[in-house]
């Protein structure tokens, strides 16, 4: 039996991506190029000019900017780990799978650092921004779960959002994570 965990606003105290563009924007300079664009983009989204998919892709379009981002990367998670909340720290996580719609190459580490089973996330080219995979979002988390593990059997699921209801739908107890507060729904 294993546990899934949604990243962002669950296990996360904030949105990661958001976090991480910041940071890059404070270690380099030059990506403040990149927020009329980023704010454009979240408009159009929000009119529904532009997909999700294609308002994340010009979003992760400033890491053309970073140089190593692999060790970029490392340093955001050294400086931001604090941000795992603490009832999410204090179990082990050899059974946890963490599946976000956050890029994977942000969210591997740390799910590396937790101990977790696996990371299963948005696949972004970490060079470039652009999308290799679908958001992994909604049903789209379903199917990337089941793409990897065809037979499994999920015991706890937890999120922060009722937009993940088919992966809270896949176990047997689930729960809606607010700040700190767990609670167990139907």
């Amino acid at each position: 039996m294993f546990n899934l965990y949604d990243f962002d606003k669950t296990i996360y105290d904030g949105d990661s991506s958001v976090d991480f563009f910041l940071f890059s924007l404070r270690k380099k300079k030059i990506i403040v190029k990149y927020v009329p664009k980023v704010i454009l983009a979240f408009f159009k989204y929000k009119t529904k000019n532009i997909s999700k998919e294609e308002m994340k892709e010009i979003f992760f379009s400033f890491l053309i900017e970073i140089d190593d981002i692999d060790s970029h990367v490392k340093v955001f998670w050294d400086t931001h780990g604090n941000k795992i909340k603490r009832w999410y720290l204090e179990s082990n996580h050899h059974k946890d799978i963490i599946i976000t719609a956050s890029p994977e190459f942000l969210i591997a580490p740390m799910g590396k650092k937790l101990g977790v089973k696996d990371v299963i996330a948005t696949k972004v080219d970490k060079l470039n921004g652009n999308f290799l995979s679908k958001n992994c979002y909604g049903e789209e988390k379903v199917k990337r779960l089941y793409d990897k593990y065809s037979k499994i059997s999920i015991s706890n699921a937890y999120s922060d959002s009722y937009s993940d209801m088919p992966m809270l739908k896949l176990a047997k107890h689930k729960y809606i994570v607010k700040k700190n507060k767990i609670k167990e729904i139907f």
